[in-house]
């Protein structure tokens, strides 16, 4: 509310009517990206669908990371929770891109 009382705004994202490839699951993206700004994976993350958390817990589906990923992965491999690098998820999207099309 502080931000916006100041001014700064951003863009909203509406996910479309239809039922997108992550709808009901929760993403986290930790450690740094190259391809990507963590923003733009989390803003394409929700356009698929996904929640996109802060933290790794038992409810996480995936989770992305990158280099110095630290504690999240960490987190993520003691609870069994799937891992991905930004190479795959970058392949994500393009698939998504495709079939959307």
């Amino acid at each position: 509310d502080g931000l916006m009382a100041r001014g700064v705004q951003w863009a909203v994202v509406k996910p479309s009517q239809s039922v997108q490839p992550l709808t009901g699951q929760t993403w986290v993206v930790t450690g740094s990206l190259e391809r990507l700004t963590r923003n733009e994976a989390k803003q394409k993350l929700i356009g698929l669908g996904a929640k996109v958390a802060g933290s790794v817990s038992a409810r996480t589906t995936q989770v992305v990371a990158g280099p110095g990923a630290g504690s999240k992965l960490d987190r993520a491999r003691e609870l069994d929770v799937p891992v991905m690098n930004e190479a795959e998820l970058v392949q994500l999207f393009e698939q998504s891109d495709a079939g959307s099309s």
